[in-house]
């Protein structure tokens, strides 16, 4: 096998041959700042003394990578010894390519309690830009990436201290996998329990086809002038967030396209880059780079709808603080068009604004002439017209204003579903029909396509699952046949926990009409009310409604129905009707959720539906389950536009097809964690013809069948695969001579056996988690998936997994570099615990149990006291506590009945009376007060921070020399870290990592 120092030296000669020098004098800090400073002083044509040079390294190296990458990127000014200003750069920020490219390996920094090694790292003008870590198992890039997130958290680490806080980008290689991902300060740059990661990234040509082998990606993306552009062009700093952003490879060439368009002047043209692939980011940078376009006018971003508008501009602003400002009417808008101020270059606009100041129609109050003959002189200006989301409704008549009146205008598109011919004409509302062109009648040329197809294929987004439901009987639906909506109701009430990982994540019914909305939402009030009296134990969903109300003159909701078809249709019929419908469903949201909505301001109310559907994180204390959405009825509303990573299933008791289809779908698609495999779609509609339509129209070109790649496996073929992980876990277990049963797992000989049962009893519950989400399972195959792994032993299992990862966790970081092979294996271990997390079984939950069985009258249980210890031994959620729940569990008299309170009240004091003792017990055996001790804990909880003069005092009556104390407090810090984490349930105590290396 090639080994990582062949790895190594093999890209460093790639790299030779691009050009770079290869500088292995450079192994240490001082080598690393005296290059530094020998280029500083070339490129700003200086020389510097020893204190000024020294005082400039003080005023540059930050812990606060934005603030680096800012100062990277800008001239600064620094102040020498005699008072006089030097003003100074980096790196030459004109161009890129004229900087000094160099490459150097193993470079060793040892600050206060660290000592990490580098393995390659890229040097542009001699500051620290790249840092590359190569591995030689197939690593999982997560893996990787978190052990650079360990290495940054490392108290005294040379990310904070040194010139490395200039770094912008990781890479991670294997040498046929390779991974780039952007530096960031701690908050954007973390490995959390939820498992959600930094963005990761690999490379791609024009075509999206992927470049992954180490070779090749030198190649195209570390060619001098291309990591120089990337770094200088294609990254964005975010101002309102302190965050750094690297585009993705698509969003690249979409911008390039979109430039060389330009700058050829070859007319229109459109990006075809699927929802949820970061569109704004992509149109924002197209926009930014124009603004420095001597050839340009003025670029104008045109958005539909005022909310957009908002939302548009905010997220521009958070990429560059105040770069776009509001344009509060269409005067604003017209008097920032004719501006000469370069700030006024770029404008964020609706579409509604630009017809008004295109309308001849239009008289301004404080003069005669039109907005329209005011912008005369404007008519030859070479103007630049960038559409989001280019198919809304007023699209058509404004788009030929915009080409009469600016006949050397170039219109630029950005659209997830484009208009072919087959759905030229598809939106149609009671017998009214909007026709439309399609995208390439309007925008001419297609510039670059990303869709659905590439972005499941580089788990940008995820597969759809869709389960066409089919009601009991002979007699079935016709496709398109509208169903009994108590029927649905009564289905989707049995269906919803399984769909959305119990709870974890919420939904949306898509409904056919305002009409049939307000039926739905009485019929969940009613049919729900039925089975809690029918069964105490039943836990009721949380429902709400959204739809628009009648307009009544409101110009708001004109705006918002513009691209609302259905909505807008029925409000025409019985309006008053269903405005006091709307007024009912907004009072019950009132009484369920404590707020104050009126359809008066309807817009608040919208927008407090859409935070909650997006605020529906689990666990989160901040925000218990009451407080939150489980289903959405809408009818048109929500199903385009719309993201939140914790939506991920729709109910569709509506037509769909084409784009609508498409766009509807992909509500529930955004990804989150392996908790959340695919989107699921549950349809009463019978429409598998208009959505195998509607894949093969917007699946781009395909290397294979588009419906394999965007549809999950149906559910017998994961039970197989299921069964076949299964299997492989029952022959390892037997090859080790042991039974496939969870008190064999601690049984296992060595890390080696029990890395391999970690990996394969992974994979196990991952496909266990994707069939729990099935909501076609029939009984027959519940039947057969528990005769696979019974589910009182797949518990157990899972209990005994999370013990064992938990012991292999704890050496992690903790080998050195040279360590054997089971410790290198340790290092690589991506354990994912968040598999193991459910949703449903939270602290209350937990609590709400064992006040249940304390009530049950011996021998007539529903859950034993083991079976409940296995529940939370199951759950990752518990990892820190299971053993503490599990022996109050037993100090428990089933029969002796207690509430709720008392039981949590109970916890609590039995934990704090076995804290106590531990603490005594460790104080006894290290000769120090019990009381001394217990106030040292206690100090270093309330505040968070550990402070090493106070453990000095706690010492001290010790009277032991420094050589001996600084044994004794490491001997203690070694017995009080594990408590120490467990008493500050999660929380991060500032300055304790010195004492964990």
């Amino acid at each position: 096998m090639t080994t990582e120092n062949q790895i190594e030296q093999s890209l460093i000669e790639k790299l030779v041959e691009l050009k770079y020098t290869y500088r292995p004098d450079i192994r240490d800090r001082a080598g690393l700042e005296a290059n530094f400073r020998q280029h500083f002083e070339a490129l700003n044509r200086v020389h510097l003394t020893d204190t000024e040079f020294a005082r400039l390294l003080e005023s540059i190296v930050t812990p606060d990578v934005y603030a680096a990458a800012k100062h990277l990127r800008e001239k600064n000014s620094f102040e020498r010894d005699d008072g006089t200003p030097l003003y100074y750069t980096l790196v030459n920020i004109k161009d890129w390519c004229k900087n000094s490219f160099e490459v150097i390996n193993q470079l060793r920094i040892s600050t206060d309690y660290s000592h990490h090694r580098y393995d390659v790292i890229l040097l542009i003008n001699g500051v620290p830009a790249v840092q590359i870590e190569l591995k030689t198992l197939q690593i999982s890039p997560r893996r990787a990436m978190q052990q650079i997130v360990d290495y940054k958290h490392d108290p005294g680490n040379g990310y904070n201290k040194t010139l490395l806080c200039f770094l912008q980008l990781f890479i991670v290689s294997n040498r046929s996998d390779t991974w780039y991902f952007a530096n960031n300060n701690a908050r954007h740059f973390s490995f959390n329990a939820d498992e959600r990661f930094l963005p990761l990234y690999q490379f791609a040509d024009v075509n999206n086809t992927k470049v992954t082998h180490l070779d090749d990606f030198a190649l195209r993306f570390l060619s001098k002038c291309v990591l120089g552009e990337m770094i200088s062009r294609y990254m964005v700093l975010v101002a309102s967030e302190q965050k750094l952003l690297v585009m993705r490879p698509y969003q690249i060439y979409a911008v390039r396209a979109i430039v060389d368009c330009i700058h050829q002047h070859s007319g229109n043209g459109y990006i075809w880059h699927t929802t949820g692939s970061g569109k704004t980011l992509t149109s924002f940078k197209a926009s930014t780079l124009l603004k420095d376009n001597p050839d340009i006018d003025k670029c104008l971003f045109v958005v539909d709808r005022k909310d957009l508008d908002r939302q548009t501009r905010e997220e521009f602003n958070k990429f560059q603080e105040g770069c776009v400002e509001e344009n509060t009417n269409t005067e604003t808008l017209v008097r920032r068009l004719l501006s000469d101020d370069y700030a006024d270059k770029v404008i964020v606009t609706t579409i509604q604004k630009l017809g008004l100041a295109l309308d001849d129609s239009n008289k301004n109050g404080s003069n005669k002439r039109t907005y329209k003959e005011r912008l005369e002189p404007l008519r030859q200006s070479r103007m630049v017209f960038i559409f989001d989301e280019c198919h809304r409704s007023q699209f058509g008549e404004n788009h030929k204003a915009i080409k009469e009146f600016f006949p050397n205008a170039q219109l630029f598109g950005f659209t997830g579903t484009p208009i072919f011919e087959q759905n030229a004409s598809a939106q149609q509302v009671e017998g009214q029909q909007a026709s439309y062109k399609t995208t390439a009648d309007i925008f001419q040329q297609q510039l670059h396509a990303y869709t659905i197809t590439h972005a499941i294929e580089d788990r940008n987004v995820l597969r759809f699952h869709v389960d066409y439901y089919k009601p009991e009987g002979k007699k079935q639906p016709k496709p398109g046949e509208a169903l009994a909506k108590r029927a649905i109701v009564e289905a989707i009430l049995a269906k919803h926990d399984a769909a959305t990982n119990r709870r974890k994540f919420n939904a949306l019914l898509a409904t056919a009409s305002i009409n049939d909305a307000i039926e739905y939402h009485a019929l969940f009030k009613t049919v729900q009310a039925e089975k809690q009296t029918a069964d105490p134990d039943f836990q009721p969903l949380n429902i709400a409604c959204v739809f628009s109300p009648p307009a009544e003159g409101n110009k708001d909701v004109q705006q918002i129905q513009e691209d609302l078809p259905q909505e807008k249709a029925d409000n025409e019929q019985n309006p008053d009707q269903k405005k006091e419908a709307l007024k009912t469903i907004i009072a019950d949201y009132n009484a369920r959720y404590g707020s104050n909505h009126s359809v008066g301001e309807f817009d608040l109310y919208y927008q407090d539906v859409q935070k909650r559907i997006k605020d529906q994180q689990y666990p989160n204390s901040d925000l218990p389950h009451a407080q939150k959405i489980d289903i959405t009825i809408v009818v048109d509303m929500l199903l385009t536009g719309f993201d939140s990573k914790f939506l991920n299933t729709l109910y569709v008791d509506k037509n769909l097809k084409f784009h609508g289809l498409i766009q509807a779908f992909s509500r529930t698609n955004r990804v989150l964690n392996d908790t959340k495999p695919y989107g699921n779609i549950l349809d009463f509609r019978q429409q598998q013809d208009a959505v195998d339509t509607a894949i093969s129209l917007f699946s781009g070109e395909a290397g294979k069948p588009a419906k394999e790649i965007w549809l999950v496996d149906p559910a017998p073929v994961v039970i197989e695969k299921y069964r076949k992980a299964v299997a492989a876990l029952d022959q390892y277990m037997t090859q080790s001579g042991l039974v496939c049963e969870p008190q064999a797992v601690y049984n296992l000989k060595g890390d080696t056996a029990r890395i391999e049962f970690i990996t394969r009893f992974k994979e196990v519950q991952r496909l266990k988690t994707q069939l729990d989400q099935y909501t076609d399972i029939d009984e027959a195959q519940k039947q057969t998936i528990n005769e696979i792994l019974p589910e009182d032993e797949l518990r157990s299992l899972r209990g005994s997994y999370l013990e064992t990862a938990q012991r292999l966790k704890a050496q992690q970081g903790k080998t050195g570099k040279d360590a054997g092979d089971a410790h290198d294996a340790i290092e690589q271990l991506d354990f994912e615990f968040v598999l193991f997390a459910s949703a449903l079984i939270d602290y209350d939950y937990i609590m709400a149990l064992i006040a249940r069985y304390s009530q049950q009258t011996p021998g007539k249980q529903k859950m034993s006291r083991q079976q409940l210890i296995g529940l939370i031994q199951a759950d990752a959620k518990f990892m820190d506590e299971r053993d503490d729940i599990a022996e109050y569990i037993g100090t428990l008299e089933a029969g002796k009945a207690l509430d709720e309170q008392a039981i949590r009240a109970g916890f609590e004091s039995f934990k704090a009376g076995k804290h106590a003792r531990q603490l005594a017990a460790i104080a006894e055996k290290h000769g120090l007060d019990a009381a001394a001790l217990q106030g040292f804990v206690d100090g270093i909880l309330r505040r968070m921070i550990f402070d090493g003069e106070q453990l000095s005092d706690l010492m001290a009556p010790l009277e032991l020399g420094w050589k001996a104390r600084t044994k004794a407090e490491l001997a203690l810090m070694e017995e009080l870290i594990p408590l120490l984490h467990k008493l500050a349930q999660g929380r991060e105590i500032s300055g304790l990592g010195a004492y964990e290396q």
